[in-house]
């Protein structure tokens, strides 16, 4: 059983809009997942909401945007900021600074590992089939330096 996870050698997802780097695989814990989010100045995510997970950012640089709920009310978002987003709940954060916002994201499950999407990777395809990406490009390996 693994405990510590270094964020120096991850997985990286580089979707059209933005940059997951995978540090805890959904795979390797019983009712969470952990990455860092990086998007770049003027890029968001495409409004969606988790059905299964509640999610918690803790913002490390940039500045953003957050557009949250069906009316999607905004806020600011900037360094050691820490965000909620309810189950349920669309949302979106778009990078207004001019270098990229990033963030640790850490997804709490409800109800346990998604039995349907038991792996990040699995989740990974899922979200290119939704958006119309072609998964193979959006995943590529990354090390950096510590």
């Amino acid at each position: 059983m693994k405990f510590v996870f270094p964020t120096f050698k991850v997985q990286r997802y580089q979707f059209p809009t933005h940059i997951n780097d995978l540090v805890v695989d959904r795979a390797d814990a019983e009712t969470s997942e952990v990455f860092v989010v990086v998007i770049e100045p003027g890029k968001a995510p495409p409004l969606h909401q988790h059905d299964d997970t509640e999610q918690i950012f803790y913002v490390l640089e940039g500045d953003g945007v957050l557009s949250i709920g069906a009316k999607r009310k905004k806020f600011t978002v900037k360094p050691g900021d820490v965000v909620r987003i309810p189950p349920h709940t669309l949302h979106s954060i778009q990078c207004t600074g001019k270098k990229p916002l990033t963030y640790l994201a850490i997804d709490c499950f409800l109800s346990g590992r998604p039995k349907n999407e038991p792996t990040w990777d699995s989740h990974a395809k899922a979200i290119c089939r939704q958006n119309g990406w072609d998964y193979n490009s959006c995943r590529r390996r990354r090390r950096q330096e510590s």
